[in-house]
């Protein structure tokens, strides 16, 4: 016997507790027999106004992570879903693999971990952009941009443009209006990089990101989505979903 709802996956979400946006996005995602289980990464509401705040917002995740995981598992999903960009580059190109290894030495080797720094690189390839240079926005404080730009050039690409917007809180980030965006988006392409990469998992970014597609004529990749994506096809869930851009519509 299969999960009722779940029948034909379920996955393990953690996320940070401050971030009102994976859920829902992650729902608006979800094909029929897929199910989401949320755990949350314990987070206070801290003021990130400054590069110092902010690096200790990223260290406040990281010391959430491995409870929320441990909760999560007992519901028996087939893997974990990191709903949360910046922990899987910052201080290391390979910081993804990191927290897999850490929570496996914990866990058990059988643990699946799905993380933006996996999903950004196969959602590029998926669209076309195996190389060249790439445009990056973010809600961060700019303290973020070399641990961005060591990511995106390990994985082969080059940084030509990097936006952060500064979000004055953990939650405010969830606050970045839509015209904000889209303007960032337009100034991002200006300079025509190959793709549009966001970074940033509480920054309401998927819908903005499909309809950008169509009059930016680039990829724009909205982090929620590329992990999404990831997960599914990663357990053989191929369904493609309108509203979401050319990834979850054609790939």
């Amino acid at each position: 016997m299969t999960d009722a709802l779940g029948w034909r996956l379920k996955l393990g979400v953690v996320t940070p507790s401050v971030n009102t946006v994976v859920q829902p996005e992650y729902d608006d995602m979800r094909p029929r027999g897929v199910t989401n289980h949320i755990a949350r990464i314990h987070t206070p509401e801290r003021v990130t106004s400054n590069d110092e705040d902010f690096v200790e917002l990223v260290r406040d995740i990281d010391r959430g992570v491995d409870d929320a995981v441990e909760r999560v598992l007992t519901c028996d999903p087939a893997c974990v879903v990191l709903g949360v960009s910046i922990e899987a580059v910052y201080d290391d190109p390979n910081a993804g693999e990191a927290i897999r290894d850490r929570l496996r030495a914990k866990f058990g080797d059988g643990l699946r971990l799905i993380h933006a720094g996996d999903a950004i690189p196969a959602a590029l390839r998926a669209v076309g952009v195996e190389d060249g240079p790439i445009g990056v926005v973010t809600p961060y404080q700019p303290v973020s941009e070399p641990h961005l730009r060591a990511f995106v050039e390990s994985r082969g690409y080059e940084l030509s443009t990097a936006v952060h917007l500064r979000a004055p809180s953990a939650v405010k980030i969830a606050h970045i209006s839509g015209d904000t965006l889209r303007g960032e988006l337009k100034r991002i392409a200006a300079d025509r990089p190959r793709a549009i990469v966001q970074f940033g998992a509480n920054m309401c970014m998927g819908r903005i990101a499909a309809e950008a597609e169509q009059w930016l004529d680039l990829p724009v990749i909205a982090v929620n989505t590329a992990t999404y994506w990831h997960a599914l096809r990663s357990n053989g869930i191929d369904d493609q979903a309108e509203g979401f851009g050319q990834l979850l519509a054609r790939h």
